[in-house]
């Protein structure tokens, strides 16, 4: 793991988690909450899709940044963040009891 894949993944999972939460109001955890999931499930996912599609870990390996892998790593970090913040939400929702429209 290198650290600029990983702040990649995490500012974009921060992204993703805020954008879920504006977009789809009652999942909304509050901007703080949808931040900090945001940023696990981008973190965990981006991790997840390295292992999985090696390409993705090339964004500073051999001395340079290679864009492609970069793009690729900000998409991934923020869908999965934003699948990460649907999904507490959504546990969130049911446990509470309160489905607001």
């Amino acid at each position: 793991m290198d650290v600029i894949s990983l702040i990649i993944q995490l500012l974009a999972g921060v992204a993703g988690g805020n954008a879920i939460g504006k977009g789809a109001q009652s999942l909304d955890l509050g901007p703080a909450v949808n931040s900090i999931v945001g940023a696990i499930g981008g973190a965990g996912g981006g991790q997840l899709l390295q292992m999985l599609i090696p390409a993705l870990a090339g964004a500073a390996s051999g001395g340079g940044l290679d864009i492609g892998s970069i793009i690729g790593q900000a998409v991934g970090g923020g869908a999965s963040g934003a699948i990460l913040t649907l999904i507490v939400g959504l546990i969130k929702n049911m446990t509470s009891g309160s489905q607001r429209a």
